[in-house]
């Protein structure tokens, strides 16, 4: 195993667009980059856990079992399908002072989200993409040493992709911050509930119509 030339692929795996990196991008419109950042732990404890599964050869024998694929498949585009008409709905964008005269902060009955909850919605997306199951079962064996040991193997190698998860939400969540200076009135902050709304949706649509 060298890790050295595990590390550009696992930073390329980590910026390929999808749910989780979205909500890094819409967290840095919405929070900044450092709530965004820590909101990626819970993505990363998601990960991990895929990859312990991979370690211990379970990742194989999911992937194998169509019951339990469409099962997680089942229980993650409802849960995009959840977050999408929650933010189509909402008019929701807190801390933004808007050139028409409006405010961005929501109503009372909507308080602000604290990391915890933004963590925990990273958690989610991440634990119910069974395509996080296939990446780590199809991927990190190509780099493992068969005639070393294979736990040392995967700790390095899982150590690497978490920690390009966390580059990867830097990037996103910068790109989000950039982004928010031209969201400056009411009807802005609208369309991007909309679109927010509509990539969820739209993901969830995609992972129904994934096959394993």
């Amino acid at each position: 195993m060298d890790a050295l030339f595990f590390i550009p692929v696992a930073i390329m795996l980590a910026l390929v667009p999808g749910p989780n990196n979205f909500c890094a991008l819409n967290n840095g419109i919405r929070r900044g980059v450092g709530p965004a950042l820590l909101a990626t732990f819970g993505r990363v404890t998601a990960f991990a856990i895929f990859l312990t599964i991979s370690a211990v050869g379970l990742g194989a024998m999911l992937l194998a079992s169509e019951t339990a694929f469409a099962a997680v498949k089942w229980i993650g585009a409802v849960y995009l399908f959840y977050l999408g008409w929650r933010a189509w709905r909402s008019r929701e964008f807190h801390g933004l002072e808007l050139a028409d005269g409006a405010t961005g902060a929501a109503p009372a009955a909507q308080p602000r989200r604290s990391v915890g909850a933004l963590a925990l919605q990273e958690f989610l997306l991440g634990i119910t993409n069974p395509k996080a199951i296939m990446l780590f079962a199809a991927i990190f064996p190509q780099f493992i040493d068969q005639t070393r040991p294979a736990a040392h193997q995967f700790l390095v190698l899982g150590s690497i992709y978490l920690a390009a998860e966390f580059v990867s939400t830097t990037i996103y969540s910068l790109c989000g911050t950039q982004i928010r200076h031209f969201i400056r009135t009411s009807r802005g902050v609208a369309r991007l509930n909309k679109v927010t709304g509509g990539f969820f949706i739209g993901a969830g649509a995609l992972l129904l119509a994934a096959r394993q």
